[in-house]
Formats: structure tokens, sequence, C-alpha cells
């Protein structure tokens, strides 16, 4: 099983201190090498993904993608795209609305932050979605209030307004 991840999940997971969930819930977790210095430009990040075992780097062969991704998309983003595509990955771990919407035209199956939420609390990895959300947002993290209340609901969690 093939999980690829772009920069964002992954950035705003170590923030919250919740970064061993991917780990937990896919076990390798592949990157991109823009994708690793998008998150190395945080020196901090650096020493915890270096001693993080499980997140290996790979670069897409298929530059010809690549370059026509950049029309649209950043190079993490494009990279990543990519090399889903080509390893045929289970998932992408993905945010940004751009990137989700032409990863998933490409037929790549997409989960973002609040996705790898629920999978960790159905899955019995963390017992709340709430408080990593309400962390999410104190870091600066948006997220739409419909799909907060969506989400927890869904969960049997409680919602009221974060902000």
């Amino acid at each position: 099983m093939i999980i690829v991840s772009d920069t964002s999940s992954i950035s705003n997971l170590l923030q919250i201190g919740l970064i061993d969930i991917l780990h937990t819930l896919y076990g390798e977790i592949t990157i991109t090498p823009a994708v690793r210095r998008e998150l190395y430009a945080i020196p901090e990040q650096e020493k915890q993904i270096e001693q993080a075992g499980w997140i290996k780097v790979q670069a897409p062969q298929d530059q010809k993608m690549v370059v026509e991704l950049l029309k649209e998309l950043d190079l993490g983003e494009a990279e990543s795209i990519a090399l889903a595509v080509e390893e045929k990955a289970k998932y992408l771990i993905i945010d940004e609305y751009k990137g989700r919407a032409i990863a998933d035209a490409y037929g790549v199956k997409i989960v973002g932050i609040l996705g790898v939420l629920i999978q960790a609390k159905q899955q019995g990895v963390i017992s709340s979605v709430k408080p990593s959300i309400e962390k999410l947002i104190e870091i600066g993290f948006r997220l739409n209030k419909k799909l907060i209340a969506k989400v927890l609901k869904s969960l049997g969690e409680e919602y009221q307004d974060l902000s």
C-alpha cells in the first residue's frame, strides 16, 4: 500500500503533535523531493521528519506530467500528484482545493487532514476528532464551519462554533 503525502497535512499534524497518526494508519508515507524541501524549510520539522524512519522520499519519474501540472499547481503538489498517479497510490494526502480537484480528475483517491482524523477515530487511534480540529484552527488551518459541523455530527461528537 503506497500512500503519498503533500506538505500541508504532515506540517499541520507535526504542529499539533499528531504526526504519528499517519504512521499508525498507513505505515509508511512517501513524499517527493519538493515536499521534503517545503517541510525542511522549518528546521524543527526537519529534525522530526528525519527521526521518523517511516517517511521516505521518492521522485516521480514522469517529469512531463510534473511540468504540465506546474501550470496550475506548486511544485510540491505537482510532484505529489504525478507520483501518486504513477505509483497507483492507495491515497494522496492533500488539502489544497485545486490540487484535490486535479488529483481527482486523474483518478487519484484523495484524503485530507479531516479524513485522516476521521479514519484515526474510526480505528480507535484517537478518541475524539474535535480537540484536533480545535488545535488545527488555533494554528491557523482554515476549515469550513459547515464541514466541521457535518464531520463532528457524523462521528457523534458535539459541535459548537469553534471560531
